[in-house]
């Protein structure tokens, strides 16, 4: 029987076997994830700061692995180790966090240093801009993703403007390759619908 001190509590948590700590992490257990977090937390930061190379960075991401561990421990069907399922879903979150990174810097770096062998157009006055038009079908776009169902965005986002292929995004969201496949068909279908709608308040 355990004891309501708080330093029975940590000595409790402390001997938790790991198989335990999973068994009350997914029942929403605070103990069971803190035993976990004991047992991992140095592993998945050495991994975050291998592939990020930022101490400051690594911590946020080792936070942001465990949070998702915690989101996602349901999940976890015990086919593999759970070092095994907690190295891919970190991986997973690194993996994002530089590609938005990625895409970021290249965004800056083009508004910073413009190509000369692109140069801006020149905007005459009395005739269309092009790139205001760009602009407001860009939010436009935005404002229909935003419409759609949150099962939908996401695996439009992912796999649409992030990148992720099939098997990876059924690794992140934790459903199956099918279903990631028809949620995003599903998806773009809803997408077509609602772009016309934007385009024509826009204009």
């Amino acid at each position: 029987m355990r004891s309501n001190s708080a330093r029975q509590n940590a000595s409790t948590t402390s001997e938790l076997s790991e198989n335990e700590a999973i068994r009350l992490t997914q029942e929403g257990d605070s103990e069971g994830f803190e035993r976990l977090y004991q047992l991992h937390s140095r592993r998945v930061y050495g991994l975050c700061l291998h592939m990020v190379k930022n101490p400051t960075e690594a911590e946020d991401l080792t936070q942001s692995a465990f949070l998702q561990t915690f989101r996602k421990i349901h999940t976890f069907r015990a086919d593999s180790r759970f070092s095994t399922w907690l190295h891919r879903l970190t991986v997973n979150i690194v993996l994002m966090h530089l590609r938005k990174r990625k895409r970021a810097e290249i965004s800056l770096d083009e508004i910073a240093q413009p190509s000369d062998e692109s140069p801006k157009p020149t905007v005459e006055f009395g005739r269309p801009d092009l790139n205001l038009n760009g602009v407001i079908d860009r939010m436009s776009l935005e404002k229909a993703i935003a419409q759609l169902p949150h099962g939908y965005k996401k695996m439009l986002i992912l796999h649409d403007i992030e990148g992720y292929e099939h098997n990876e995004i059924s690794q992140i969201v934790g459903c199956s390759v099918g279903n990631s496949k028809s949620q995003l068909h599903k998806a773009r279908q809803r997408l077509r619908e609602l772009l016309p709608r934007h385009f024509a308040t826009a204009s």
